[in-house]
Formats: C-alpha cells, sequence, structure tokens
C-alpha cells in the first residue's frame, strides 16, 4: 500500500513555534536574496538578522512615539491659548456691556440734573457739573481715559487674568456716586443728592494702595498685570478650564469691595496666630511664649491691654481660640500642653492645663457648642478634649506626618483636617471614624470649610488654593499666591474667603469659583488670620511681629 523506497518526510516544527517563526524568516531571506532555498542560513545567523529587524522597527517606534507626543504638546498649547482668547473676548465683551450700561445711567443722571441744577445753582454751575458727568462718562466708554486717570502701577493690581473677573461690578451695581473735584459745594451736593435717588454712594477707588481698583476694567488690569488666568474649573476627570465669571461676581449684598487698613498691632514677636472677640472689641495675638490682648475699639492704641504668658518663653503659640462668649481662651503650640484661659476675671488667668504625648499642637477647633476641643498633633494624630472635665475623650489616627490644620462643620457632625502627608481627611465625630481622604501632591498648610454650603477651601504648600465639593468630584484651582498659602478663613455669611501666604499677600476670593475680590500685600509674611463673626473686621499676623486690622467695606 505504501511505497518502500521513498525517503521519509522532513520533520515540520510546529507552527507557530519559534523553531516554524526561524524557518520562515529564513525562506523570506533567501527568497529576497535569490539565494536558492536549498542554501540555508544557521540558527543564529537567522537570529542576528530577526534581532536587527526588530532593532530597526524598535527604532522607527521610538521616533515615532517622540513625534507623536510632540503633536500632542502644539495640540495642547494651541487649545490652551484657543480657550485663553476665548475667555479675553467673553471677558471683554461683558466689560463692553457694562460700559453701556453705565453711559445709560449717567444720561438719566445727566436729564435728572438739569432742572434740579437750573433751579438750585443756576445755569453755569449746571454747565461745570454737566460737563464734568459727560467727561466722566466719556472716560468710562474709553478704556485709554481710564488707564490714564489710573496708571497701574499706583495700586498694586491684582492678576485677574482673563477669567471674566468684573472688578467695576460691586460699584456699578449699586449705583454712581460721582462728583467731580472741580465742583464748588453747591453743585457738589446738588450732584449727590441727584445721584442718590434711589442709589447708595459708591467710593469709586480704594484708599489703600495696595488694595484693589474696584473701577477699573477687566481688560486693563489683564493688561496691567499681563499674567493668564488665575481660577480653573477641575473636573472628575482631572480636565481644566479657565472659569468664566458670573456677572454677579462682585455684585450683592454680603460681598465685600475693598478692605481698609485701621490698625497696626506691634506684638513685638513674629505672630502666629490671631484671634478676634464676637464683640469685635478684642483682638488675641500669639507670638512667642505669650498671647497679648488688645482693645480695637480705642482708635490709636499703641500697646497690649494684658499679656497672657503660656508655653515657654523661647516656644511659639500657633494656634489661639476663643469660646463664643468671650470668656474663654484656649492656646496651643510647641508644646505638649494646652492652655485654658480665664478671661472673665479681673486679671485673666490660668484655670486648666490639659497634655497630650505629641511634643507641639500645630492648630486647634472648637465644637460649635462649646464642649468639645480637637487639638491638631505634631505626630499626626488629632486629640479630643472635653472641655468641661479637661479630659482626654478621644484620638483620631490617620495622617502619617503632623496635622497642620483643622475645621469643623457647621452641624458639628463632622471635621476636616489637612497635614504634611499631603492628605485632607474627613472624620466623623458621631461614629468616630475617618469617612473620607484627598490626596495631594503637596502638603496642606490650611483649610476652612464653608459655613453655608458644602465647600472645603484648602491652602497648599505649592502656592494653590483648591476649593473642593465635599460630595462631588469636582473642584476650583485658584492661582494668585506666589508661595505656601499659609493661613485661611471663610467669612461667617459663606459668600467670600481669606488666605494669606509667605508671599506677603493677603486674598479675598468668591465662594467657591475665586473670583478676586481684593488684594493686600504686606510688608512680611502673612502667618495667620482671622474674621470677626459680623463678618466686619478682618486681622492678619505677620513674619514682621505685628498684627493688622482691616475693616472690610461693603
Amino acid at each position: 500500500m505504501f511505497p518502500q523506497n521513498r525517503p521519509p518526510a522532513p520533520l515540520q516544527p510546529p507552527p507557530g513555534s519559534s523553531a516554524s517563526v526561524v524557518a520562515a524568516a529564513a525562506a523570506a531571506a533567501a527568497a529576497a536574496s535569490g539565494t536558492p532555498q536549498s542554501l540555508k542560513l544557521t540558527y543564529p545567523e537567522t537570529l542576528d538578522r530577526i534581532k536587527e529587524e526588530f532593532q530597526f522597527l524598535q527604532t522607527q517606534y521610538h521616533s515615532l512615539k517622540l513625534e507623536c507626543e510632540k503633536l500632542a504638546t502644539e495640540k495642547t498649547e494651541i487649545q490652551r491659548h484657543y480657550v485663553m482668547y476665548y475667555e479675553m473676548s467673553y471677558g471683554l465683551n461683558i466689560e463692553m456691556h457694562k460700559q453701556t450700561e453705565i453711559a445709560k445711567r449717567l444720561n438719566v443722571i445727566c436729564a435728572q440734573l438739569i432742572p434740579f441744577l437750573s433751579q438750585e445753582v443756576g445755569h453755569t454751575h449746571t454747565h461745570s457739573v454737566l460737563h464734568s458727568v459727560l467727561s466722566l462718562s466719556l472716560g468710562l466708554r474709553n478704556p485709554l481715559a481710564v488707564q490714564g486717570a489710573y496708571p497701574p502701577g499706583a495700586f498694586g493690581l491684582p492678576p485677574p487674568g482673563v477669567n471674566g473677573d468684573l472688578p467695576g461690578a460691586a460699584g456699578y451695581g449699586a449705583g454712581l456716586h460721582l462728583v467731580s473735584p472741580q465742583m464748588n459745594g453747591a453743585a457738589a451736593a446738588a450732584a449727590a443728592a441727584a445721584a442718590g435717588y434711589g442709589r447708595s454712594p459708591v467710593v469709586s477707588s480704594s484708599p489703600h494702595p495696595h488694595m484693589r481698583v474696584p473701577g477699573l476694567p477687566a481688560s486693563l488690569q489683564s493688561a496691567a498685570s499681563g499674567k493668564p488666568a488665575y481660577s480653573f474649573h477641575v473636573s472628575a476627570d482631572g480636565q481644566m478650564q479657565p472659569v468664566p465669571f458670573p456677572p454677579d461676581a462682585l455684585l450683592g449684598p454680603g460681598i465685600p469691595r475693598h478692605a481698609r487698613q485701621i490698625h497696626t498691632l506691634n506684638h513685638g514677636e513674629v505672630v502666629c496666630a490671631v484671634t478676634i472677640s464676637t464683640s469685635t472689641r478684642h483682638v488675641y495675638t500669639g507670638g512667642k511664649g505669650c498671647v497679648k490682648v488688645w482693645d480695637i475699639s480705642q482708635p490709636g492704641s499703641k500697646s497690649p491691654m494684658a499679656q497672657l504668658d503660656c508655653l515657654n518663653r523661647d516656644n511659639y503659640i500657633r494656634s489661639c481660640k476663643l469660646l463664643s462668649d468671650g470668656r474663654t481662651l484656649i492656646v496651643g503650640g510647641e508644646a505638649s500642653t494646652l492652655s485654658i484661659w480665664d478671661l472673665a476675671t479681673p486679671t485673666p488667668r490660668i484655670k486648666a492645663e490639659l497634655t497630650s504625648s505629641a511634643p507641639a499642637c500645630y492648630a486647634l477647633a472648637i465644637s460649635p457648642d462649646n464642649k468639645v476641643c480637637f487639638s491638631c498633633c505634631s505626630d499626626g494624630n488629632i486629640v479630643v478634649w472635653d472641655l468641661h472635665n479637661q479630659t482626654l475623650v478621644r484620638q483620631f489616627q490617620g495622617h502619617t506626618d503632623g496635622a497642620s490644620c483643622i475645621d469643623i462643620s457647621n452641624d458639628g457632625t463632622k471635621l476636616w483636617t489637612g497635614g504634611l502627608d499631603n492628605t485632607v481627611r474627613c472624620w466623623d465625630l458621631r461614629e468616630g471614624r475617618q469617612l473620607q481622604q484627598h490626596d495631594f501632591t503637596s502638603q496642606i498648610f490650611s483649610l476652612g470649610y464653608c459655613p453655608t454650603g458644602e465647600w472645603l477651601a484648602v491652602g497648599m504648600e505649592s502656592s494653590n488654593v483648591e476649593v473642593l465639593h465635599v460630595s462631588k468630584p469636582d473642584k476650583y484651582q485658584l492661582h494668585l499666591h506666589e508661595s505656601c498659602v499659609l493661613s485661611l478663613k471663610f467669612a461667617y455669611c459663606g459668600k467670600w474667603f481669606v488666605s494669606t501666604g509667605k508671599d506677603n499677600l493677603l486674598n479675598a476670593w468668591r465662594t467657591p469659583y475665586g473670583s478676586s475680590i481684593f488684594q493686600s500685600k504686606e510688608s512680611s509674611s502673612v502667618l495667620s488670620c482671622d474674621i470677626s463673626p459680623d463678618d466686619q473686621f478682618i486681622v492678619t499676623g505677620s513674619g514682621d511681629k505685628k498684627a493688622t486690622v482691616y475693616e472690610v467695606i461693603y
């Protein structure tokens, strides 16, 4: 059945084996070179050829990969420029609309002035007032005229960028109070009366040289600073887009226009901690080894009314907190002991000391019912103290490096802490467990929880301020500080907050998207801040051994 003289068939390697691949490669090489199939390459030669081919393909792959990365970078840059120009156009369009509205209002004022002034101060003064108002109208519609009137360098303008910021909106929304310096007393009074029909007077420029100029158009402020957008929305997938601020970003009740320095409190040492009383009469400044008490109800007070010696003489106070009744002050710092001071006695005295195992306390918080104190410790733990019994109740453990900052939700159920381990953590105070953890690429130096909403503002060592929604993944990232953000505090109305930094800046931001309300530059690093419960005063502590009290102007 089978021929006996046929030679046995050569064994074929199984398909897909390395041997079959080598054989196929050898056959292909032979065919390409025109060599008869019988001239076979040795295995080492074949492997060398495959290796050369692989290296060639690998080189091509890396070359194409670099080209692809270059194109992707160019694409991102083009997209960034597109977004920047789009946002700039958006801001300019809104500003032009605002200027048109102002011109309309000024025309109404002129119409009101004509009969009023004709009766009260005569034709000459009428002509003078109308000339002044019309000049102002033209100046507001002509950006160059405003630029000439307010040199950019004269006011220390903050960089509003291309976020559609409307720095003049606060002034425009409340009505205009424009009085020319050339008017005499009668004409000025008449103009003020005419402009005041149903409108409140507005100061059009800040008396403080480092504050934002409310009346300068956003386009000019951007040109003066030469800086790009500073507020970005970050989506859940990490995409960043400049924020187009809404028209009411700087309008409405509860939104400040600027702040004015009214007191300088010369503490004598670096002021690492400050707080202001509910009555807004007393300010407490913490330096090295003591807290000083100042009565700011008296203008020009040069010396403290009391000094509370606590910790060791060479150890800095890092935090001081008042109970809401203003009768008790809790002080912590570079020591394992917290001091509880009774302020109701004629001479303040220590009524208790609380000692933990940690060598230092970096920050303090008080529960809304004044019954519990929370201490951020240098070992990363959060210690919970019963203030009535002066006992340690519980410790929260989680931060792997020092716990640096703390705030508590308005209902007293959640605690937020930031740490030098680059994390922000949320704790359930009823169940005593950690609820959330947010990881960052920078150490956390400060944070604040919004009293009226679900927003948490976080100050970074990297100079960023991030505003997180506590139950949604999106957030805002704000870039106006140039160095570490050392302290942060929300206004009690929740509509704005302030942050301070190593760059000497005090920044006021709109909640949550961070349009810049005003900015003040101090003479040294601003280490600490507080806002009075009525949102009328801000106090800061700085590296040049003083505290500054600001009056908030609405």
